[in-house]
C-alpha cells in the first residue's frame, strides 16, 4: 500500500491527492519555548521572502504561550531585516497537530525538536528536517536541479515547494551522518547576548540557505 492508498486526513494530504492550489507555500519553525530561536528563524525567513508569496510560522513544544520575543532575539531580528514592529508582536504559541498538518515544511532547531514534531505524527517525516540539516543537504544540490524537482510538479507554488522538500530529505543518508552538535542550533534563553549570536551565527546561514532553496522552487510559477 502507498502513500495514496489511504484516506487523506490532512489539508497538506489531500492537497498532494487532488494536486490541488491551496495558496502560498507554509513553512513552520519549531523549537522549544517559541520566544528565542524559532521566532528568530521565522522573521529572518519572513525578511529574506519578503517579496515571494510564501507564508512563515513558528511555535513551540513547551511555549509559554503569550510571551513576547526574548529582547536579545528582537534585536537580532531587527539586524537581520525584520521591522521592529514585527519582533514585538510576537506572541508565542504551541505546536499543535493542525498547525503542523498545514506545513509544507516544518524546520526544527535541534533533533528534539524534528522529533517532538514527528512525533505529533508520523506523516510529518518526510518534510521535517532540523534547519542546518536542511541547509546541509541542500549544499548538495544545484539551483538547476532544484527546479527540475520543482517544474515536475506542475505550477501549484505548494506542490513546487513540497517536490522541492522530499529532493532535499532525500539526500538524508546519501553522505556521512552528521553530529548532532552539527543539526542543532544552541538554545540562547536566558543567556547573555554572546550566547545568542553564536546561536544566531548558526541559524542565519541555514535561513539563508532555505531562501534560497524556497525561491528558486517558486521562480518559475
Amino acid at each position: 500500500m502507498n502513500d495514496f492508498d489511504v484516506p487523506p486526513r490532512t489539508r497538506r494530504e489531500r492537497r498532494l491527492r487532488e494536486g490541488s492550489d491551496d495558496g502560498a507555500p507554509v513553512v513552520l519553525m519549531v523549537c522549544t519555548g517559541n520566544i528565542c530561536r524559532s521566532p528568530l528563524a521565522e522573521l529572518i525567513l519572513r525578511a529574506r521572502l519578503r517579496d515571494v508569496d510564501v507564508r512563515v510560522h513558528s511555535a513551540g513544544t513547551r511555549a509559554p504561550v503569550g510571551s513576547e520575543m526574548s529582547g536579545f532575539s528582537q534585536e537580532i531580528a531587527v539586524e537581520h531585516g525584520a521591522s521592529p514592529e514585527e519582533a514585538a508582536a510576537h506572541r508565542a504559541r504551541w505546536l499543535q497537530e493542525p498547525l503542523a498538518d498545514d506545513a509544507d515544511l516544518i524546520l526544527a532547531m535541534s533533533r528534539e525538536h524534528r522529533r517532538a514534531a514527528v512525533e505529533l505524527s508520523p506523516r510529518h517525516l518526510r518534510h521535517t528536517l532540523t534547519v542546518r540539516e536542511f541547509a546541509r543537504l541542500a549544499e548538495t544540490l544545484s539551483d538547476e536541479q532544484i527546479t527540475t524537482a520543482a517544474d515536475a510538479a506542475g505550477a501549484a507554488p505548494r506542490a513546487r515547494v513540497a517536490a522541492v522538500v522530499a529532493l532535499v530529505s532525500g539526500q538524508r543518508g546519501l553522505g556521512a551522518p552528521a553530529a548532532a552538535q552539527d543539526d542543532d542550533v544552541i538554545d540562547p534563553y536566558r543567556r547573555e547576548r554572546a550566547v545568542y549570536d553564536v546561536s544566531a551565527a548558526q541559524l542565519v546561514p541555514a535561513i539563508d540557505a532555505v531562501a534560497r532553496v524556497v525561491r528558486v522552487a517558486l521562480e518559475a510559477t
